[in-house]
C-alpha cells in the first residue's frame, strides 16, 4: 500500500472518531409521503397530520386522522484520489425509518401527537478501496427519532397557532479501520445514544380562499451523545481497548416560511424558504473518559473544527387533483451543503444538491394511500489539501429516497 494511501487512511479515521457530522446529507428533507412529493414545500401547506413537524398551527381547523408511513433511503457515494489510485463508491445499503402521526380536533383546539425520524443516514463503503485490509467495516449510521405532542389554536376564522414538544432520541454507529501499518489495521468501533429536547412554534394565516401563509420556527435542539469506543490498537501499549466519551452536538436553529396558492379548487401551488443555523455548530468536543485515551487523541481527535454555514433550502409544489379520488404532486428544492472544504468525509458526505420529486395518492372513503419519490442529484466536491482536516480528492453523492403512507380519518 502506498504512503499516500495509508496517511488518508490515518487522516480519516481522525476526521471520523471525532465528528458525528449532521449535514444536510444527513438531514430527511421531506417528513411524510405528501410533502415528499411536493418536494417539501409544505409550511404553508400544512393540512395533514405531519405539520406537527413542518407547522404545528396546520393542526387547527383540520380533521382528526391517524398518518402512518415509512421512508426507504438509499445513498449512492463516490470517492476518487487519482494520485493514490483510489476510485471507490459505497455498497447498496436501504436506511428505512418508520413513523406515525396522530391529530384529534376539538374545535378550536387540535391536539396531536408525531413519532417520526428528522435525520438519518448512513455510508459504508469497502475497506480495500482505501487500500485497508479486506474483512473491515468502513461505515457510519445515524438515526434520530422525535417523539413530539403537539397543540394547536384557531385564534379566528384565518389564523390559528400550534407548538410542539420535541424530544430527541439520537442513534450513532461509526466503524472502521485503524491503520497500524502499511500492511496490518484493527477494527475501530463507536457506539452513542443520547436526548435533547426543543420545541416548535407554528403560524398560519388565510388570508383569503386562494392565499394561504404559514411561518415556523424551530429551537436549536442540543444532544449529549453518550457511547463507548473501542480499538484494539490500545493493546499494544497495555492500555484499555474500550473508553466511555460524551460529544455534545446541537441540531440547529430552523426557521421557514411558506405561501400556499390555490387558484382554482383542483390545484395547489407552494413555495418554501427554509434556514438551517448551521454556524452554530462550529466544532465538536468527545471526551474520553480514560485518561490515557484522552491523553492519546489530544493530538487530533478531541475537537474537530466543523466551520460550517447557515444553509437556506429554496422549495417548490405542486398538488393536482386528477380525479375524484386521485391526486398528483411533483416537486423541486434547492439543497446547499454547508459544509466547507475542510471538513468533507468519506463517511459523512455533504453536498450541493438539485431534488426532484414525484407522487400520487388515492383515496377510497376514509382511507387514502400516498407514494412518493425524490432524486437528489449531488454536485461534485474536488477537495484539495486546504487544511489539516481536508480530506483531498473527488467527492460525490446522489440519494433515491421513497416513501409509502396510510391515512385513516376519524370520524
Amino acid at each position: 500500500m502506498s504512503k499516500i494511501k495509508t496517511t488518508l487512511i490515518g487522516l480519516a479515521l481522525i476526521i471520523a472518531i471525532s465528528s458525528t457530522a449532521f449535514a444536510n446529507g444527513l438531514s430527511l428533507n421531506s417528513v411524510g409521503a405528501r410533502a415528499l412529493g411536493m418536494g417539501g414545500a409544505f409550511v404553508g401547506v400544512a393540512n395533514d397530520a405531519t405539520a406537527i413537524y413542518w407547522n404545528p398551527a396546520g393542526l387547527a381547523g383540520q380533521g382528526s386522522s391517524i398518518l402512518v408511513f415509512g421512508t426507504d433511503i438509499m445513498p449512492m457515494a463516490t470517492y476518487k484520489m487519482d494520485l493514490a489510485g483510489i476510485d471507490a463508491k459505497t455498497n447498496t445499503k436501504h436506511y428505512i425509518s418508520p413513523n406515525a402521526f396522530f391529530n384529534y380536533n376539538m374545535g378550536k383546539f387540535s391536539v396531536g401527537l408525531g413519532v417520526y425520524v428528522p435525520a438519518g443516514l448512513g455510508a459504508e463503503w469497502n475497506s480495500a478501496d482505501f487500500g485497508s485490509p479486506e474483512g473491515y467495516d468502513f461505515l457510519s449510521k445515524i438515526g434520530v427519532v422525535n417523539i413530539s405532542p403537539a397543540v394547536a389554536y384557531k385564534v379566528t376564522d384565518k389564523f390559528s397557532v400550534g407548538l410542539a414538544v420535541n424530544v430527541y432520541y439520537a442513534m450513532f454507529d461509526m466503524s472502521q479501520p485503524a491503520m497500524i501499518s502499511a500492511t496490518s489495521a484493527v477494527q475501530f468501533e463507536e457506539t452513542s445514544t443520547g436526548l435533547g429536547y426543543g420545541a416548535t412554534l407554528g403560524l398560519k394565516y388565510e388570508l383569503n380562499e386562494m392565499f394561504t401563509f404559514g411561518a415556523t420556527f424551530r429551537t436549536k435542539t442540543n444532544v449529549t451523545m453518550n457511547g463507548t469506543a473501542k480499538n484494539p490498537a490500545f493493546a499494544f501499549y497495555s492500555a484499555p481497548t474500550e473508553s466511555k466519551f460524551d460529544r455534545d452536538v446541537a441540531w440547529p436553529t430552523w426557521i421557514a416560511g411558506g405561501v400556499a396558492i390555490r387558484p382554482n379548487d383542483k390545484l395547489t401551488i407552494a413555495f418554501d424558504g427554509q434556514l438551517s443555523m448551521w454556524s452554530e455548530n462550529q466544532e465538536l468536543v468527545a471526551v474520553y473518559e480514560n485518561a490515557i485515551w484522552k491523553s492519546a487523541m489530544s493530538g487530533g481527535g478531541d475537537t474537530f473544527e466543523l466551520n460550517w454555514k447557515d444553509a437556506l433550502q429554496i422549495r417548490l409544489g405542486v398538488e393536482y387533483l386528477l380525479s375524484e379520488n386521485v391526486v398528483g404532486r411533483v416537486g423541486y428544492y434547492y439543497d446547499p451543503a454547508p459544509a466547507p472544504d475542510e471538513t468533507v468525509n468519506v463517511l459523512f458526505p455533504s453536498s450541493t444538491n438539485n431534488v426532484v420529486t414525484g407522487g400520487l395518492s388515492y383515496k377510497m372513503g376514509q382511507m387514502c394511500f400516498t407514494g412518493a419519490a425524490e432524486y437528489l442529484l449531488g454536485a461534485e466536491r474536488d477537495i484539495e489539501m486546504v487544511a489539516e482536516n481536508a480530506m483531498p480528492g473527488v467527492h460525490q453523492m446522489d440519494v433515491f429516497a421513497f416513501s409509502l403512507g396510510f391515512t385513516y380519518f376519524l370520524k
